[in-house]
């Protein structure tokens, strides 16, 4: 590209230096006039295709930006086509007034919309839809300044100097403010985006004032094409094609949003105000008696017409004001709403943790006292016991280690410290529980039998804590068992769904207070209520018509979705109470 892009340049300055050449040597004639104009054609057509290849290489708000750009210097390609065409192809003098001066005001208006785009500050969709809204506005109202104030005197009456002062003063106008607003964006430019702007003014600003020198000649008959006039003028066509050459399309840099809302501010002012300013060009329409009836009725009418048009579209700028407001008013109702579950969660957090500071401590004071316990019963059982003793002694045991248990768990549910998690077999687990199980049971003369299943899915979580779950759900049947006899405890896994269930049962022929043994087992139970919440589980706990009682723990598969089926969200410990006979 940048070997292409220095042959295109060549050429560019070649027919710059041809043209000056022409102008230096040759004499008023209509050789002359055709070679310039010719340049002329050239080089405009060279700075539209320029900008075909960025808007082709770009999307979005970007593409927009050169296409208008592209669309601008092609307007006044066309308008140099019209010249051509009379001067060249015809060999008479352009008509005056002529019916194309429209395309060559009109070339400076997709200009102005392509700095409304401002490619170079980041913006989201809502703020630039009302910006382009905005800009429509203002180039609406540059059109209809144009027919009121210049084509009445060339279609309603036609008046040649009163029309060539009018076209050449709202021209001016046009190219004034949009030379103030390459302006503001040279001075709010970065990098690559500032030179861009500040080579466009340049070559604008360079238009502007040949175009106001060949003005100047035309009065005072100076002026005619192909003489030196035509050289500043042409230098800025080919500043416009260098332009386009040479510049790389950046991203875009970020800006402040002070700087970014002020622009926006200023072009909404900007844009009202020409809204607003229509009643006062109808007032001047109709008071305005120097000028004849007809332009009078004929400015009247297209007044009417435009404020129809732009009253359109401030209602529909305001409608998108108003679905912005509404939305950010909901945002803003759900960001409340979220901030009001947000303090209760704290204030509950705050809670648990006073809570579980106060367990931890209670923890420690007592299992001073349990360790000791624990220690004088093994003691105790190792010194001459009679029979009767030995029972008594082996019980007292049990129970400590139970209440050592018990505070274990209900210390491990009130931290709820998050823990890692990883893929664990329920199956091992379960076995390792029962062999550390097997003292108690064995002196309780309980009889245990397992019934795992091989291809039982891995859950995910913890493998401390669900070891722990699985001593205290034995331990809490073993207790419910130690005082029945022909005692059986079957521990079982197997697979449920998309679950991996854990399940103990007693199997006992003798009748039992079920309404107590109940009470006691959710108070065994509700240690392990923490740990299964934490692992997307849940716990059941009912009797069979036996007079036993099954605790069933069911665990999401690692490959499950915990959000859907039976593992929704944590259930609470359940108890089905026995219908009594």
């Amino acid at each position: 590209m940048a070997t292409r892009a220095k042959l295109w340049s060549i050429g560019i300055v070649g027919c710059l230096a041809a043209l000056i050449v022409a102008a230096l040597v040759l004499p008023q004639s209509f050789r002359l006039t055709a070679f310039s104009d010719i340049i002329q054609c050239v080089l405009l057509l060279s700075g539209t295709i320029c900008f075909v290849p960025h808007a082709l290489r770009s999307d979005g708000r970007m593409r927009l930006f050169w296409v208008m750009m592209a669309l601008g210097i092609a307007f006044w390609f066309v308008y140099q086509l019209f010249w051509t065409y009379f001067e060249v192809f015809l060999r008479s003098d352009v008509p005056d007034p002529f019916g194309g001066d429209i395309v060559l005001f009109l070339h400076i208006v997709p200009l102005m919309a392509a700095l409304a785009l401002r490619p170079h500050v980041p913006r989201d969709e809502y703020a630039a839809r009302i910006s382009r809204l905005d800009f429509a506005l203002l180039i609406v109202w540059w059109v209809y300044l144009y027919v009121l104030i210049v084509m009445p005197w060339q279609y309603a009456v036609t008046d040649q100097p009163t029309y060539s002062r009018n076209l050449n003063a709202v021209y001016l106008a046009e190219k004034l403010v949009f030379l103030a607003a390459l302006a503001v964006c040279w001075a709010g430019g970065k990098g690559t985006w500032r030179v861009f702007y500040a080579n466009l003014f340049g070559a604008s600003l360079l238009y502007s004032a040949s175009s106001y020198v060949a003005n100047w000649a035309i009065v005072r008959n100076f002026y005619y094409s192909g003489s030196l006039y035509d050289i500043p003028l042409a230098a800025s066509m080919a500043w416009i094609t260098l332009i386009g050459l040479w510049t790389q399309a950046a991203n875009p840099q970020t800006e402040s949003r002070s700087a970014s809302s002020s622009y926006g501010v200023w072009v909404a002012r900007a844009s009202m105000i020409a809204a607003f300013s229509l009643p006062l060009f109808a007032v001047w329409a109709i008071s305005d008696i120097s000028v004849p009836e007809r332009i009078r009725s004929v400015r009247l009418t297209l007044t009417l017409l435009t404020a129809l048009i732009m009253g359109g579209m401030v209602f529909i700028r305001q409608r998108i004001l108003d679905s912005e407001l509404v939305r950010l008013l909901k945002h803003s109702q759900e960001s409340f709403d979220n901030l009001k579950v947000l303090q209760s969660q704290i204030v509950h957090s705050e809670k648990l943790a006073s809570i579980g500071q106060l367990v931890g401590g209670a923890a420690h004071e007592l299992n001073n006292p349990i360790t000791a316990m624990l220690g004088y019963s093994d003691l105790l059982l190792s010194t001459q016991l009679g029979p009767e003793q030995h029972v008594l002694a082996t019980r007292i045991g049990q129970h400590v280690r139970r209440t050592k248990s018990l505070v274990a768990s209900l210390l491990s549910f009130a931290k709820q410290a998050p823990t890692s998690k990883t893929l664990v077999d329920l199956n091992a687990l379960v076995g390792t529980a029962v062999k550390l199980s097997q003292p108690q049971y064995q002196a309780l003369k309980i009889e245990v039998h397992m019934e795992l299943e091989d291809d039982l899915p891995k859950v995910s979580g913890d493998s401390n804590q669900l070891l722990q779950m699985c001593l205290q759900v034995l331990t809490s049947a073993l207790h419910q068992m130690s005082q029945r006899a022909g005692r059986t405890l079957i521990v079982s896994t197997h697979r449920h769904v998309d679950a991996a269930v854990f399940q103990v049962s007693e199997d006992s022929p003798v009748a039992t207070d079920k309404a107590a043994e109940q009470r006691s087992d959710v108070l065994g139970l509700s240690a392990c209520q923490g740990i299964v919440q934490e692992h997307r589980g849940r716990i059941l706990c009912e009797p069979r018509e036996d007079g036993g009682m099954v605790v069933r723990i069911e665990l999401p598969a690692a490959h499950s979705n915990p959000g859907s089926g039976t593992m929704s969200s944590p259930a609470p410990l359940r108890v089905k109470s026995q219908p009594s006979a």
